[in-house]
């Protein structure tokens, strides 16, 4: 028999990503994900023996999309249910389904706060296997004979089967692109849905105005779930109120609670305030469902929730890590709006370090209107600065993981057009965007995220001589932020 190690699975689901010239072909011929999407899954979990109504529906899932702040609403919720549990011992099982993973593809699938293993991630990435190829000759008019889902909604797939099998009584899924079409809104009665701060994003897949984005959010509202989203701009929740009333849904919009005076949120910002009130509300209607003893306190938080707000840990998102004359400042961001907080977040840090020499480095690959996002990051860090420097320098990378062996195999991507990151095509036009807004920066481009940190080093060897650390700022694509992480920490997941 072959062999059925982690990285067997790894490299098997990596045969499953929809290459670049594919990509491309579809994108020129305007197809899109649309409802045939969904459906798809539906078929794909028969195939594997579980019913999207009666099965799903064991697994009391919170379902959460948005633009900004989904994923750290998703990590809220889990840590203020993990905390519950500790206290109470319900719910017995929480599971987490995420993307992108940061360093390990498992980081996807988490069991109480922990990325399931590499045995129990090729245990059952091989059952999803072989009970499809077992079904493979079974044509449905959902799924054509023979085929697997691609590699996302692989994943998605083999979530429900990781979850079902371990007994998982409440699992949190954040959706992947949009909603309506989204491979995790083949459930249909989630127990609580919530949508995050909308902005512009996937333009491709969703649409280029915020009305269109928040058309395809609204669509994981299900009548009988409850739904609550965060204040959103005019027009986003117009949408939103209509696309609740056509499907009968009594969407809740919330202003941040007040029930967090008081409680230490990370990074103390209304935008992170908003997401935790966001997932206060869907744990409070979790729990009602899951605890016959639990009652919402109008006054005050119970214990639990607060330190599962103050203790949430969500990698690769406003994390400072030290290192001899270093101060390294990571922060996922791939919009206009969170790139300018994360500039934000950059500058309120490092007020107090005076002088020391500022270091930005950035990719975000394979999506040619992130050159349009650089504007904010650079404004953000010279406004803020009295004699109005910015970054000093500014190195573009590729998501390449190590200079000699290249990609880690949980970061081989399929999607990205190989002579563009061969010649460095995309940091290339990022440089030259640079000079226009900042010619007094030493801008470099460079061939992977390991020569890129390795730069940042040598630069801190020479300019933090004098005693002051130097700050580099490392954000954009959640590919460089978790390569990054995983040189940094020589870690296998986080």
């Amino acid at each position: 028999m072959a062999s059925r190690t982690y990285n067997d699975a790894i490299d098997t689901l990596n045969t499953l990503q929809t290459p670049f010239a594919v990509i491309e072909a579809r994108r020129k011929a305007g197809i899109r994900p649309d409802a045939n999407s969904v459906q798809e899954m539906g078929g794909y979990l028969a195939r594997i023996g579980y019913s999207t109504s009666s099965d799903l529906r064991k697994l009391n899932i919170v379902h959460v999309a948005g633009t900004k702040g989904k994923g750290s609403t998703c990590a809220f919720v889990d840590s203020i249910l993990s905390k519950w549990h500790q206290t109470k011992g319900i719910p017995k099982k929480v599971g987490l389904f995420t993307s992108p993973h940061l360093i390990a593809v498992r980081e996807r699938i988490r069991i109480n706060s922990r990325p399931i293993s590499e045995e129990m991630f090729a245990k059952y990435f091989f059952e999803v296997w072989d009970r499809l190829e077992s079904n493979s000759t079974v044509a449905t008019d959902l799924v054509e004979a023979g085929t697997k889902p691609i590699y996302a909604r692989y994943l998605t797939l083999m979530s429900y089967h990781v979850y079902l099998s371990e007994g998982v009584d409440v699992a949190i899924y954040e959706t992947g692109i949009g909603g309506e079409y989204d491979a995790t809104n083949v459930v249909e009665q989630p127990v609580v849905s919530g949508i995050s701060t909308l902005g512009i994003d996937h333009i491709y897949v969703l649409g280029d105005t915020i009305d269109k984005i928040a058309w395809h959010k609204a669509g994981i509202l299900k009548k009988g779930s409850p739904g609550f989203t965060v204040e959103q701009v005019g027009s986003a929740a117009e949408v939103l109120k209509k696309r609740a009333e056509e499907k009968g849904v009594d969407l809740k919009v919330l202003g941040v609670d007040q029930r967090l005076k008081g409680v230490k949120v990370r990074p103390d910002a209304n935008f992170q305030k908003k997401n935790a009130t966001l997932a206060i509300a869907l744990a409070e209607t979790a729990l009602k469902k899951l605890d016959q003893d639990f009652k919402r306190d109008e006054t005050a938080l119970p214990r639990a929730f607060v330190e599962g707000v103050e203790q949430v840990v969500w990698r690769g998102r406003c994390e400072v890590k030290q290192e001899d004359n270093i101060i390294w400042h990571v922060d996922g961001a791939h919009t206009v709006d969170s790139l300018k907080m994360a500039a934000r977040w950059f500058v309120e840090e490092t007020k107090s370090e005076g002088k020391g020499t500022k270091v930005l480095v950035f990719n975000q690959q394979g999506r040619s209107e992130a050159v349009d996002f650089l504007d904010g990051l650079c404004n953000t860090v010279k406004n803020s600065d009295p004699a109005g420097q910015g970054f000093q320098h500014v190195i573009f990378c590729t998501n390449v993981t190590y200079a000699t062996t290249g990609y880690k195999r949980d970061f081989v991507n399929h999607q990205y057009n190989p002579a563009d990151i061969e010649n460095m095509t995309q940091q290339r036009i990022f440089a030259e965007k640079w000079v226009s807004l900042d010619p007094t920066a030493k801008i470099l481009v460079i061939p992977s995220i390991e020569e890129a940190i390795n730069t940042a080093r040598g630069l801190a060897d020479t300019d933090g001589k004098d005693g002051s650390k130097v700050q580099v700022l490392i954000t954009g694509s959640l590919h460089l932020v978790g390569g990054a992480l995983g040189i940094l920490e020589k870690a296998d997941a986080l």
